[in-house]
């Protein structure tokens, strides 16, 4: 594992360079690193973040596609964003009393090896960054727990993206994870996802600044990563939620009050995330398929050892909870359905639901005996 880096790379159009304050991230070197789908990079740095004692029950928690390691925390310098799970880490929190672990994913633009980070050569990767998938960031993962010196996961708890990941642990690793805690995901991408998350790559492509996704520094496609982010964040909330929130309202400036509000939203996340990094995971998520190469979904499921609890939001419209009975089912547990007016952003903002079942999952025993959280 390594200190902070010192050599700064030109910023593209958003997210965590080089150089930057390193707020509580770490980083690990974790070596080459040959890719599911034929590719390789020569290098590989993982930034995370912990929470906890060393020695205490090891938990995983896998961010979603734009989040990162902070997944509890104020802002601050290097921080630009409070954590994305407010409520699931501290004293007296669900995971209290166990040692929690976030990674940045691969790929991504926070810390860790991703389409911004600095290539052999010293310019950023950009379009040279080869595709990745779902497995190639659990192995990411795995080696960073075995640099922690983590040889069984207590639990690892995902939903949306991170749920892929956590799913993925649980079937290529199952001696490594004692529970799973699967929210708001699916087990293999469907046409309406693919196809949403192809159109928001081509709002980012499209954009002449995109720029064969070898812009240039402080000139990324940030009008296309807005509208990606539009795009993504209808499919993020409930049709139910809009029309009360906003309704057919007009603001004194003339817009839609709708059309405000995702405009705040593509605003924001033009400012911390790196266009390529988006692309780039969506692609990931695209190609996600558990049963890929294991004999299609409910035989790769059969592989699972660990305690499971399986649970969906009732409104969320991107991962329907149709997708979860399914795991549910092949993995022979009951589906839990949060009531949410939210959509699928409900795992996140439904705390003391979601905190609920986390606690359920890890009161639960396993084969090396009971976890009371503290």
């Amino acid at each position: 594992m390594t200190g902070a880096p010192s050599t700064r790379l030109p910023a593209r159009s958003g997210g965590w360079v080089e150089g930057d304050p390193v707020g509580d991230r770490r980083f690990a070197d974790v070596g080459p690193l040959q890719l599911e789908r034929g590719g390789s990079l020569p290098a590989v740095r993982v930034a995370y973040e912990t929470w906890g004692t060393p020695g205490d029950p090891a938990v995983l928690v896998e961010h979603a596609l734009t989040g990162d390691s902070h997944v509890v925390g104020p802002t601050g310098p290097g921080q630009p964003t409070p954590g994305w799970w407010d409520g699931l880490i501290g004293d007296g929190a669900p995971l209290a009393g166990t040692f929690v672990v976030c990674a940045n994913v691969l790929g991504g633009c926070q810390g860790t090896t991703g389409p911004s980070s600095a290539a052999p050569d010293g310019r950023p990767w950009g379009s040279r960054f080869p595709e990745i998938t779902i497995a190639d960031q659990v192995e990411v993962e795995a080696r960073l727990a075995a640099a922690l010196g983590v040889d069984r996961w207590a639990a690892v708890i995902g939903g949306s993206m991170g749920g892929m990941r956590a799913l993925e642990w649980a079937v290529s690793r199952p001696d490594q994870v004692a529970r799973l805690f699967f929210l708001a995901s699916g087990a293999v991408a469907t046409a309406d996802q693919i196809g949403t998350q192809t159109t928001q790559q081509v709002a980012v492509t499209s954009d002449p600044r995109w720029a064969g996704g070898d812009y240039a520094a402080g000139e990324g496609p940030v009008a296309g990563l807005g509208t990606a982010r539009r795009i993504a964040h209808l499919t993020y909330r409930s049709a139910f939620e809009l029309e009360t929130r906003f309704g057919h309202d007009v603001q004194d400036d003339g817009r839609f009050a709708v059309a405000s509000y995702l405009e705040h939203h593509a605003t924001k996340l033009a400012r911390r995330f790196d266009a390529g990094s988006y692309v780039l995971l969506t692609q990931a998520m695209n190609t996600w398929d558990v049963g890929r190469g294991r004999g299609g979904v409910e035989a790769a499921l059969a592989r699972v050892t660990a305690h499971c609890l399986v649970a969906g939001i009732d409104t969320d419209r991107l991962y329907r909870v149709e997708e979860q009975q399914r795991v549910a089912d092949a993995l022979g547990v009951p589906l839990r359905v949060v009531p949410s007016p939210y959509g699928h952003d409900g795992f996140l903002v439904e705390v003391a639901a979601v905190g609920a079942l986390v606690r359920e999952l890890l009161a639960a025993p396993d084969q090396g005996g009971h976890l009371t959280p503290g």
